[in-house]
C-alpha cells in the first residue's frame, strides 16, 4: 500500500520520529528508548545503516541550525536527507 516492504517502512518511519527528537535535543539513549529500540546501540547501527551517519554525529551537523530562532532550516535538511 506504501510501496514498501511493512520492515522497511517502520525502519523509516522510526528514523523519522528519532530525527525530530534529535534536532529537539533530545539524548541519543532516550530517543531510542522513544522510538522502539531497547538498546542504545541497537539504535545507533540501525540510524547510520539508514541515514548514513551514527546519530550523534547526524546531531552535531545540525546544531548551527539548532541555535537559530526558527528551526525550520534544520527541519528543511532533515527532509532533504529523507529523514521527515
Amino acid at each position: 500500500m506504501v510501496g514498501q516492504p511493512p520492515m522497511q517502512y517502520l525502519a523509516l518511519w522510526r528514523m523519522q520520529l528519532a530525527s525530530r527528537l534529535l534536532i529537539d535535543g533530545g539524548p541519543v539513549a532516550a530517543v531510542a528508548g522513544a522510538v522502539g529500540y531497547e538498546s542504545e546501540a541497537a539504535f545507533s547501527r540501525a540510524f547510520k545503516k539508514l541515514v548514513g551517519q551514527a546519530p550523534a554525529t547526524w546531531r552535531r551537523g545540525n546544531d548551527s541550525k539548532l541555535d537559530m530562532p526558527s528551526r525550520s532550516a534544520a527541519v528543511a535538511q532533515a527532509g532533504r536527507l529523507g529523514l521527515l
